[in-house]
């Protein structure tokens, strides 16, 4: 047997889309190192987490829906509908822990609704959470029809609020936030029955049921999960804009969906790594951040790259699946 063969079947093929994606975050961010003075330093990386912070969140619960064979194609508009719910009640003189638990209480709920329809009447997940971005991204324009700035000066000052760091790097408030969600997140999807739960779904739902696990509660709970996640998310897009907008966060899903999926998350199912997903998420900031250096390219160069890197990983996982069969 090869050197190369016995190097491959000592590393887990399951791992290989993980590596790939950080693989390709060196490479882009060495990339923009070398041709850009000041770009390696530390302020730009905290940065690449201060502008997605909210993304990083969202990535959290697409990866639970994922992992379990769905999909979410409302976390957008809840994302949006959060910033509009926060906005209102904020500026009307909601104390400003009432309007967030009213914000994550929405989006739970709302996540929960599109849940049990597709469980209970076994209506595909696309159906479904396309339904509810729509009914989301209306319920935003019933709130308002402009943009509402959030005024209230409890919510501004932590909006402004940083935490300094060694070497003069600050980080705000909501990447703490979204650090703190993934570490959360982390314990329960590899620590608690209805984590194993989720990856057993995505694996073989039938088997999963053979084994006398929860199935029902895991492919319910997961869009709970994303729900929340994605008010959370709305709210941190809130104190990242300081606004509430019905058009906030228009094609975020798409955005979410691809950081997934380049993180090795498989769109079947089964497999996949949260920390690939944060990953996947800092692979689309650095492309951004490369764009921005640059000057003179326009933005939608961001979204050509990342479709041409979707393209690649999703290729990279057909040939994984392929080589286990």
């Amino acid at each position: 047997m090869s050197t190369l063969a016995l190097s491959s079947a000592r590393f887990p093929q399951r791992f290989l889309p993980v590596v790939a994606t950080f693989a390709v975050f060196v490479v882009t961010f060495g990339a923009g190192s070398v041709r850009y003075e000041n770009f390696a330093s530390g302020q730009v990386v905290a940065n690449l987490f201060v502008d997605n912070s909210f993304l990083i969140v969202l990535a959290v619960g697409m990866t639970f829906v994922i992992l379990t064979g769905g999909i979410d194609l409302s976390v957008g508009a809840v994302a949006a509908l959060s910033t509009m719910i926060a906005a209102a009640t904020l500026n009307a003189g909601w104390p400003p822990l009432l309007s967030i638990v009213t914000v994550l209480g929405s989006g739970a709920t709302l996540g929960l609704l599109m849940g049990l329809v597709i469980h209970h009447f076994e209506v595909q997940p696309f159906i479904v959470t396309l339904a509810g971005m729509f009914l989301a991204r209306g319920l935003c324009f019933l709130i308002s029809v402009e943009s509402v700035s959030i005024t209230e000066p409890a919510f501004r000052e932590f909006a402004s609020g940083a935490i300094t760091l060694p070497g003069d790097i600050t980080l705000t408030y909501s990447v703490v936030i979204a650090l703190a969600v993934v570490l959360a997140a982390l314990y329960v999807l590899h620590l608690t029955r209805f984590g194993r739960t989720v990856y057993a779904v995505g694996g073989s739902e039938s088997s999963a049921r053979l084994m006398g696990l929860a199935t029902s509660r895991a492919k319910v709970g997961v869009y709970v999960v994303s729900g929340f996640c994605s008010a959370l998310g709305g709210l941190l897009f809130s104190l990242y804009m300081l606004s509430g907008y019905g058009l906030h966060a228009v094609g975020m899903e798409l955005d979410v969906i691809a950081a997934v999926v380049i993180g090795g998350t498989l769109l079947a199912g089964g497999t996949g790594y949260l920390l690939g997903s944060v990953v996947g998420v800092l692979v689309l900031g650095t492309v951004q951040s490369l764009i921005s250096f640059e000057g003179t390219l326009s933005s939608w160069w961001t979204k050509i790259v990342i479709g041409a890197l979707l393209l690649v990983f999703i290729v990279l996982q057909r040939l994984i699946v392929r080589r286990q069969v």
